[in-house]
């Protein structure tokens, strides 16, 4: 499925006037430049607001494949059994609260909903201009949190950076992600971070959910799946404007990828780096 959806032709859907449907949450404005968004979760009778910045940037705005993993999130509350998550989570719950990381969080809705659905101790991450706002959309739910039993702490994680990666270390059961696979330039970096997250002596695993725009992304599947296993775990109806819906992904590492492998994909991007270096001293 998730080949055939690979070689079809480009669908160019511009990210800055795509974001979110109306349907998907309630909007409250307080400024010209600030937005409040309300997002509803049902199976625990609450309802998230995080605050949008569309003035500062794309990282400040909420993207459609948020919104997927955020209903995903929802319904595995409601109804495990039927979850397209619930293979995945039913694996990694031992008794205690998951531990779950979030990249590219933007503005924290996936984190916050996986804290509160899940009961989940989250770690949202995005460079370092974002986490400012990350902040205050963790606070501004703690209240809904706090019910939950669930927590989010928030950091800088710049992709493919040994010194940010180190400092999040690879202590987590799941890492999380929407329509992070976008810019060609950011593939390679997003690449070395999940394989030191993925890579070593734990077994995580990755969800993403991603929206489809260029046919020059199966390069990051095609890389991507030297080093995991890639399967496809939930695909949407196509959303107005689109021919493609949000497709969400589960990445584990491969049990066959040794430290040849590793070297050879370090030596192809950098052969100074040292986040690439720290994975193969872990193999």
């Amino acid at each position: 499925m998730a080949a055939l959806e690979e070689d079809q032709d480009d669908v160019v859907i511009n990210p800055a006037t795509m974001l979110l449907r109306d349907d998907d949450s309630d909007e409250v404005k307080t400024a010209e430049s600030e937005q409040l968004r309300q997002h509803s979760l049902p199976s625990i009778d609450s309802t998230i607001v995080t605050r949008q910045l569309p003035s500062q940037g794309l990282s400040f705005q909420l993207w459609p494949a948020a919104t997927t993993l955020l209903t995903l999130l929802d319904d595995h509350r409601s109804d495990p059994a039927t979850s397209p998550l619930g293979p995945t989570l039913s694996a990694l719950e031992s008794g205690r609260r998951l531990k779950i990381l979030e990249l590219g969080s933007g503005t924290g809705l996936v984190g916050i909903a996986a804290a509160a659905t899940l009961g989940a101790c989250v770690t949202v991450t995005d460079l370092p201009h974002v986490v400012d706002n990350l902040k205050f959309n963790a606070e501004l739910n703690a209240a809904v949190l706090g019910g939950s039993g669930g927590s989010v702490s928030v950091a800088a994680l710049r992709w493919g950076e040994a010194e940010d990666a180190e400092a999040i270390g690879r202590e987590f059961d799941i890492v999380l992600a929407s329509d992070v696979v976008y810019h060609d330039h950011l593939y390679e970096p997003l690449l070395k971070t999940l394989s030191f997250l993925l890579l070593g002596e734990g077994r995580v695993v990755f969800v993403m959910a991603h929206l489809r725009r260029w046919k020059k992304e199966s390069a990051f599947f095609k890389r991507a799946r030297k080093l995991f296993e890639v399967e496809v775990l939930h695909v949407d109806r196509p959303c107005q404007g689109s021919r493609v819906g949000v497709t969400v992904y589960r990445f584990t590492g491969k049990p066959s990828v040794g430290e040849r492998s590793i070297f050879h994909l370090y030596k192809q991007t950098n052969q100074n780096d040292s986040l690439f270096s720290n994975i193969i001293q872990h193999k």
